[in-house]
């Protein structure tokens, strides 16, 4: 079954190259970390990291749990705190209410690769670089490889 929309400003069909990369885009998950955090806190939280947008699956008791999805576009800084044991991400929304999202208990080394990972999408899609045609081994290798600058933690 063949789905046209047509483009309202020049009458031409969407080019079905874009919509395909697009698909793939959003439905690739270049990281996954989980926070760590026993034995104070028994239920992981999750950040997934995709092309286009990152995900923060927020746990609580009775398996019950809230999901947060923020674009990549709409993301305006990345930060991180360290403590002795753990690091804390916090990610800046440029439209979300609060304007920032905490997930605490993450190990450093993850905290800081999540956020490298989110910096250089953010530069890919400020400079609006499609990643589509990368493999999540290419893609990955070349974002930390954009993002080289040491972090002291």
């Amino acid at each position: 079954m063949d789905i046209w929309i047509n483009n309202k400003k020049k009458g031409a069909p969407l080019d079905t190259t874009a919509v395909a990369g697009l698909v793939r885009k959003s439905n690739r998950i270049l990281a996954s970390i989980s926070t760590f955090g026993l034995p104070f806190k028994w239920f992981a939280d999750t950040i997934n990291i995709e092309e286009g947008r990152i995900t923060i699956i927020t746990r609580t008791f009775f398996l019950t749990s809230r999901v947060h999805s923020v674009d990549i576009k709409d993301v305006s800084n990345v930060f991180i705190n360290v403590a002795p044991f753990f690091a804390q991400l916090v990610i800046v929304s440029k439209t979300f209410a609060e304007n920032e999202i905490k997930v605490n208990d993450l190990r450093k080394d993850e905290a800081v690769f999540a956020r490298r990972i989110i910096e250089g999408l953010r530069t890919f899609e400020n400079k609006k670089i499609d990643t589509s045609g990368y493999s999540v081994s290419e893609l990955l290798a070349k974002l930390e490889e954009l993002s080289t600058t040491e972090i002291v933690t």
